[in-house]
């Protein structure tokens, strides 16, 4: 299964892709939203949920490659996740820092989407941010989404305030 937008293509990860994902997963800057930079085994547990997530769902977050170079750059896609007790599907991305600001979390969770109405015939489609991540914020919003609760998530003895930001079927097809 492979999306393609412009300038990229997402496709399923596979163990070839862990070297690239580990940059991303193994910076601290890219993982602040997490608290930590991910150990060895933590990038390769992440891995192998995504490769799960691809046999038992179907999606997962999915390796973005830019089109011009087969480089992966970052990872962007869907998966099950919880708001406040309620199951949502949920557009989730992370990038390497050097191709950060260059507009490609935007286009790839803008194929996310699509993808989910489209393809997926979802209701409603989430991404779930982080209170101090003005940035991937700013990903929801262009990407149509509007904040619908704030919550709680517990990460690392941590505990994270969140905003679940979601665009329904309704305002997806007003937009097209």
């Amino acid at each position: 299964m492979t999306l393609e937008t412009e300038r990229l293509l997402l496709r399923e990860m596979t163990q070839e892709d862990y070297p690239a994902l580990a940059e991303i997963m193994q910076d601290r800057e890219a993982m602040f939203a997490y608290e930590h930079a991910f150990s060895d085994e933590e990038t390769q547990a992440w891995l192998n949920r995504m490769l799960e997530r691809y046999r038992m769902d179907g999606f997962g977050l999915w390796a973005v490659v830019l089109k011009t170079t087969g480089e992966m750059i970052g990872q962007c896609g869907l998966t099950r996740q919880d708001v406040s007790g309620k199951e949502v599907l949920e557009i989730g991305y992370l990038f390497q820092r050097k191709h950060w600001k260059q507009g490609y979390a935007i286009e790839a969770a803008r194929a996310c989407k699509a993808y989910a109405f489209d393809t997926l015939h979802a209701n409603e489609v989430y991404s779930i941010v982080r209170d101090n991540n003005v940035a991937s914020m700013n990903v929801a919003i262009r990407n149509g989404m509007t904040i619908r609760c704030r919550f709680i998530k517990h990460y690392y003895g941590i505990d994270m305030p969140h905003f679940a930001f979601s665009i329904r079927e309704a305002e997806y097809k007003s937009d097209k």
